[in-house]
Parts: C-alpha cells; structure tokens; sequence
C-alpha cells in the first residue's frame, strides 16, 4: 500500500533518466546525434520563416488594404438613377445614423490635358470641408493647401469654384505647381448652333495628396461640389452619391441598406473583392508550403529516434525484463523526439521574434517609399496566424515521436537477448 504513491515519481524519473541519457551524444554512433541536431535546426528555421513569412504578408495585406479602404472609403451611397440623392436625404441620414460621417459628392469622367500630354481621370465634386473628415489623405493635402495660401496671401483659404486637388503622379507627369492651369475636358456635352461639343474647362490647381498608390494618385482630381454640378447642370442640392465613413462598415451597410432601400450601397471589400481575394490565397498557398520545411525537418525527428531505438535494442529488452512497462518505454521515445522538436519550435519562436524586432526598427530591407509609403518593411503578426503555426508545428512533431515510440515497445525481450 505504501508503495503506490511512489511509483509514478520512480516512473517519471526512470522516463527523465532515459531522455537525458539517450540526449546525450553517442560517440560510437554520431550520425544519430547529428541527425536529432539536423531535426532540431529543421524545426527551427522552419517556424522562424513561417512566422517572418506571415508577419509579412500579414503586413503588406494591412498596407493595401489601408491604402484602398481610405481612398474607396468604408461605404458608398450611389443614386440608383431613378431617385436622385439630394440634401433631404443627406440630413435624414445624418439625423439617424449619428455615429456615422457623411460626404456627398458629384462624379464625372475626364479628359486631362496638359501641353501635348492628355490623360484620363475621374473627377469628384466634394465639399472640401466635410471630405477631410472622412479621408485622411485629402484632409493632408487640404491642410497643405490652407497653410500655403495662409503664408503666400494672409488670409484663411477659401476654395473657389473651379479649384482642383491633384494627385501627386499626375503633378509629377505634367509638372505641376500650386495654382498652376489644368485643361479638363468632359464627357458631358454642350450643344452649339452646328453641333455638340465636349464641355472643357481650365481648373486651378490647389493642392496635392499622395495616396502611395499610383492608379490613384494618376486618376484621381477632387474639385468642389459646385464645380461639377454646373458642369453637370444640376441643382446645388442634387448629389451622384455620398461617401460614407463607418467603424463597422459590415454591420452598418446593413442597417443603411434596411432604411434607404431606393438607394444602393456599396461597402469597400465589394469594390476590391477579387483583388483581396487572390492576396488570400497566396497567404494560404505560402503558409502551406512552408509548413512542408516543418514537415521535411519531422522526418529527421522519425529517423533520430528510429535510430536510437535501433541501436538501443538490448537495453530496452533489458529493461522491459526487469519489468518496465511498454507504456513508460512509449513514453521514453514520446518525450525525447517532442523535446527534440518543441526545443526546435520554441527557439525557432524567439529568433523570428528578435528577426521581427530587428526589421520593425532599423531600415535593414529598404522599399521605395514613394511606392509603399515608408522605407521599412510593412509587419503585422495576427494572434490567429501565430496560433495556427504552433498549432501545425506541434502537430507534425507529436506525430512524428508517435510511431518510433511505438516501435520502441513491440521489441521482443526473449529474441533480442538470445540473438545478443
């Protein structure tokens, strides 16, 4: 009776005798100690690249879809061409929806042209004023725009009828300064006593954004609502659309969708579904080959301790008639191929941490950052990505220690003494 409490403690250090002593390195057989090393280095590098690889892709994903949320914005209302957006709707909506800002805006398709260059380009009439509140880009270049015109005349900026604000591909294509001429030509149509002519218009340029991404930064000209809308020939109530910002877009499109069901609304992830939808599964297919490293190095964990279990014959048979049991010779093998590979996983960890450190802080990896915005590379780790690579590392490693611990226990005592 006074023995059994005991007995797990013996167990458990005969188990942790045997780890350590098969850890050690086997001078009469080194190869098996070199293949463990090879296992553990596999297991290593593997998890360090997978977590770099996705605290990469994590982080350029972050990065266009921040770029493409703040110039498409959470949500958009557009008319549906049989009911037109005007103020009474705007001011209902903002009634109801407090939570939520609101621009509206007019929108027509142009023609650029400066000297012999021409390019196309969407223009949007905003209210400048309310536009900056919802896009952090053009409130920059308006900011810009009013401290300029602050030091240059002395006065507070008021934004003319035909003032325009560029962006900065398209300043840099055609040269561009700061109440330089712009020739718009529109698509909208001004009957004359012969024929129909395009509507062209010269717009002064007031200020420059920088989105960071160029088809923005080439095709897109804001002006002020009453610009257009004389352009267009439309009420100074009368809007194309309204740009909606939202902390919850999936959830509030929804609730906008319920109450305006005339009106049709458009959420950002619509606008670039295809786009965010390839990223998606090149995250996967990198995250699934990668694992494959784990994978590969797990077999060096199966061929360690095949080894070991090889060479070690006569002493498990010695032990297994002296009565240790299949069970704690399992779990000899289990424990010694898990810390083989866990030691693997876990320092694997930190060094892609320190990696991670490393290039969040020093310019080591330089980008354009007249492209992406800033010269250091874009990193961001999620919880669930972190999770799903320890998860699948464990998993690879449980069971590969699996069957040579198996393997271990169907040796036979009587035949392996009698041959020794």
């Amino acid at each position: 009776m006074q023995s059994s409490p005991t007995a797990p403690t013996q167990n458990a250090k005969l188990i942790s005798f045997l780890v350590r002593r098969y850890l050690r390195f086997n001078k009469a057989q080194p190869f098996i100690s070199v293949t463990a090393i090879l296992a553990f280095l596999g297991v290593c590098i593997g998890v360090m690249v997978l977590i770099v690889a996705m605290a990469l892709m994590n982080g350029f994903d972050k990065e266009f879809e921040r770029k493409l949320f703040i110039m498409n914005y959470p949500i958009t209302a557009i008319s549906s061409g049989f009911e037109a957006i005007n103020s009474s709707v705007l001011e209902e909506m903002e009634s109801r929806f407090k939570h939520l800002r609101f621009s509206p805006f007019v929108q027509m398709q142009a023609i650029s042209k400066r000297g012999a260059r021409m390019e196309g380009a969407m223009i949007f009439g905003v209210d400048f004023e309310r536009e900056s509140k919802l896009n952090p880009i053009f409130q920059t270049a308006f900011e810009k725009t009013q401290k300029a015109h602050q030091q240059n005349f002395g006065l507070p900026y008021e934004a003319n009828t035909f003032d325009i604000i560029v962006g900065k591909t398209l300043q840099q294509q055609y040269g561009l300064q700061l109440n330089s001429k712009l020739l718009l030509i529109f698509t909208h149509l001004t009957p004359t006593a012969m024929s129909l002519t395009p509507t062209m218009k010269h717009f002064n340029v007031a200020g420059i954004f920088d989105s960071g991404l160029i088809a923005y930064d080439k095709g897109y000209i804001y002006t002020n609502l009453e610009s257009l809308q004389t352009i267009k020939e439309l009420p100074y109530n009368v809007y194309d659309g309204i740009h909606i910002y939202s902390d919850d877009a999936r959830k509030d499109i929804l609730a906008l969708q319920k109450h305006y069901p005339q009106i049709h609304f458009v959420g950002w992830w619509e606008q670039n579904g295809n786009f965010f939808a390839a990223l998606a599964l090149e995250k996967r297919a990198l995250f699934i080959v990668l694992m494959l490293i784990i994978l590969v190095a797990s077999l060096n964990i199966i061929s360690s301790l095949l080894m070991t279990v090889m060479s070690r014959r006569k002493e498990i048979a010695l032990l297994l008639t002296m009565g240790v049991s299949a069970t704690e010779i399992k779990k000899t093998f289990l424990y010694l191929g898990n810390f083989i590979g866990i030691s693997g996983i876990l320092v694997g960890g930190i060094l892609a941490a320190i990696i991670l450190i490393l290039l969040s802080s020093f310019p080591i990896i330089s980008l354009p950052a007249d492209v992406y915005g800033s010269d250091k590379l874009p990193l961001e780790l999620s919880l669930m990505d972190l999770g799903l690579i320890l998860i699948g590392s464990f998993g690879i490693v449980f069971s590969s220690s699996y069957y040579p611990a198996k393997k271990a226990t169907q040796i036979d005592p009587l035949q392996v003494l009698r041959n020794e």
